[in-house]
């Protein structure tokens, strides 16, 4: 990450309580994301990577997206160069949904970078944006939450914080809940709009255990009730009914027990011949 560049995260919200709508657990719809970056520009490949946790995953990269759309909630964190001054996010950003109050939190870990914002109504209400040395923004008044930090011990021209503990604040007081790895997971998925393909995903098919081995053999042996289509001893004594059966399902386990056998010599035989291959 260049010593400009931020992972910027948006929160959308239109609603009294945001806390309420986060503790729930909301899933995130891939349909949202997709639909909404179409909707900012329409020539973007648009792939789909994920669905994790917000506060529990690794920030989105360069080309990157993590969007979720909750009830009367969005969440956007993206990755903005040249990103200092959240006050010029840029404007197809900003209102990309339309929103009673916008949320911004800026971070860059390697400078210790940290910028919090708040537009209400379309006005924006405060925005500081600092490293611990430089001060780049500072707009509006002071939040209640963040008198402790500023009544620290300040040293030279450095202030008496780090930046990004007060997006940690910021983040807590505002949307009224811990966003951190602590907090409740916050569901969202992963959009690519670089070009890449999707990941192709195939799940292998579970190896079949000797009890499915068993029951396959007796149903097609038309001696599983729930399958049996006919009765060949329909009008035979119930006594012999089921000693045929016995005797059937027993054939089953047996031919169960010898495809094992089979199996366990054929592997011996393999070790036995690459043992002699290596003393060759």
């Amino acid at each position: 990450m260049q010593p400009h560049d931020a992972v910027v995260t948006l929160w959308f919200v239109n609603v009294s309580d945001p806390a309420a709508v986060l503790n729930a657990g909301p899933k995130a719809d891939r349909g949202f994301g997709r639909k909404y970056l179409a909707l900012m520009n329409p020539s973007w490949p648009i792939s789909v990577f994920g669905e994790f946790p917000l506060n529990r995953s690794v920030s989105a990269s360069k080309g990157e997206f993590y969007i979720a759309g909750y009830p009367g909630v969005t969440v956007v964190q993206t990755f903005l160069e040249e990103m200092t001054v959240l006050s010029e996010l840029p404007t197809k950003l900003l209102n990309s949904i339309e929103a009673r109050d916008v949320y911004a939190f800026a971070e860059n870990g390697d400078t210790g970078f940290g910028g919090i914002a708040h537009w209400q109504g379309g006005e924006l209400r405060r925005s500081f944006c600092a490293r611990r040395d430089r001060v780049y923004e500072d707009v509006g008044l002071p939040e209640p939450f963040e008198a402790p930090l500023w009544a620290g011990q300040a040293t030279g021209i450095n202030l008496p914080f780090e930046p990004i503990d007060l997006v940690r604040e910021a983040d807590t007081h505002w949307l009224g809940i811990d966003i951190s790895a602590d907090g409740p997971d916050l569901s969202v998925v992963g959009y690519a709009v670089d070009g890449r393909k999707e990941p192709r995903l195939s799940t292998p098919r579970p190896p079949r255990s000797v009890s499915d081995m068993v029951e396959s053999a007796s149903t097609k042996l038309g001696l599983n009730p729930a399958t049996r289509a006919y009765d060949d001893y329909e009008e035979a004594p119930d006594d012999a009914r089921l000693d045929r059966a016995g005797q059937a399902w027993a054939d089953a386990k047996a031919l169960a027990k010898s495809a094992r056998r089979s199996l366990r010599a054929f592997g011996e035989t393999v070790k036995d011949k690459l043992r002699h291959t290596d003393r060759g």
